[in-house]
């Protein structure tokens, strides 16, 4: 008895052949097809890895400033008015034993800060003039961007170091013997300009001058408003215990402490319920995009009956022709999900060197992103190619 006729197999090789013939016969439907699923991963890559670059940028920032900073403020009262510390305060603070390091400023009040003597009193512009002690930037981990810092001369004499943005708004882009403000009606020389500080942001917008020029020339009280404390990192939790009922024995109730590297974090972490949300949105966008590719897929079936059959005729199974369109739609999403990678690695490149973080575009986002679109383009794919391997050869090649 004669053998019936085994069907030609199709190898790997065969197969990325025949299912890319749909896509070079009409690259434009492929290329718009792949687009839609390319924005989604693009989305979700990109915002994973923006989201990711401004940890490692907040993980660079700590690891240069340090997380054992420790403040301690004034509070309110039981009347609901503002709480005062004393002026031993810093001195009391400095006398526990794992405190490193400790320093102070206390708001002057009433002391205005302008440029010059032309603009109403009125607009502050949000500045205000603090007196600090020298050991500040020790403390706070804030650095010069010009001039000097206040020393023991300077600090007795009419001399300011302005905060980044104080600096910024009265249009001081320089420290030097011959730029002064006004502060408090007095003129006092730039002797120095702070960058951004982090972990001390209220040091951004002040006009800091020395603790005994503050006292001499502004009438400053000599209370302070907000005390700095640095110790080991396992001492920390101790340290902020007892930082209250020290600043302010008689009404430690009346005392705010607080550790600025954890404002920094729930700061990140509230950033990261923002990111949830574009995920969302993402995964939204790449699901749009697998109608498109199934759609697509349809289409194309409808369009090649006449190649199917054709196909079948000539001795091709069910099973190919299923895996010739399974293939298709797979291709056409493999191509959108590599772009869309490779599009949200850029933009994330882009954004994290433009605000001068460190680029972090984590393996599992592309991968996963590229594998969760070949997932997409099976599911599109596949009752497209089920309707195609159903057709029999007469039914196929009878249709105009």
């Amino acid at each position: 008895m004669r053998e019936a006729p085994r069907p030609a197999r199709l190898w790997p090789g065969d197969v990325v052949r025949v299912g890319a013939v749909g896509l070079r016969t009409r690259p434009l439907r492929a290329f718009l097809s792949a687009l839609g699923i390319a924005i989604g991963i693009a989305a979700m890559v990109g915002v994973v890895g923006i989201s990711s670059s401004s940890g490692a940028d907040l993980d660079r920032t700590l690891a240069a400033l340090g997380t054992n900073l420790l403040t301690v403020e004034p509070g309110t009262t039981m009347t609901g008015e503002r709480a005062r510390l004393p002026t031993e305060a810093e001195a009391m603070v400095g006398r526990i034993r794992p405190v490193r390091t400790v320093s102070a400023v206390g708001l002057v009040e009433d002391a205005k800060v302008y440029r010059h003597g032309r603009i109403p009193e009125t607009e502050t512009r949000g500045l205000a003039a603090y007196a600090a002690r020298t050991s500040l930037p020790a403390a706070t981990g804030a650095r010069i961007r010009s001039g000097t810092w206040l020393n023991e001369a300077t600090a007795r004499h009419p001399a300011v170091v302005l905060g980044a943005t104080a600096a910024e708004r009265l249009g001081v882009g320089r420290a030097g013997p011959d730029v002064r403000v006004l502060v408090g009606g007095r003129w006092f020389t730039v002797v120095g300009i702070l960058e951004p500080a982090p972990l001390a942001p209220e040091l951004d917008t002040a006009a800091l001058v020395g603790w005994p020029a503050a006292e001499a020339e502004l009438n400053f009280d000599g209370h302070p408003t907000k005390v700095y404390t640095r110790s080991d990192e396992e001492d920390v939790e101790q340290v902020s215990g007892v930082l209250g009922a020290t600043a302010n024995p008689e009404s430690p109730n009346e005392v705010e402490v607080s550790r600025p590297s954890d404002a920094l974090a729930a700061k990140q972490a509230a950033g990261e319920a923002f990111t949830n949300l574009l995920l969302g949105l993402g995964a939204v966008a790449l699901l749009v995009g697998g109608v498109g590719v199934a759609n697509t897929m349809v289409i194309s079936v409808l369009e090649r009956r006449s190649e199917i059959g054709l196909r079948r005729a000539l001795g091709a199974t069910r099973g190919q022709v299923r895996t010739q369109f399974l293939a298709e739609s797979l291709l056409l999403s493999a191509l959108g999900g590599a772009g869309g990678a490779a599009l949200g690695a850029a933009v994330t490149a882009g954004y994290a060197v433009a605000q001068g973080w460190p680029v972090v575009v984590p393996a599992w986002a592309v991968f996963g992103g590229v594998a969760a679109t070949l997932a997409i383009g099976a599911v599109a794919g596949l009752y497209p190619a089920v309707r195609a391997s159903r057709l029999s050869p007469t039914e196929a090649l009878a249709t105009p």
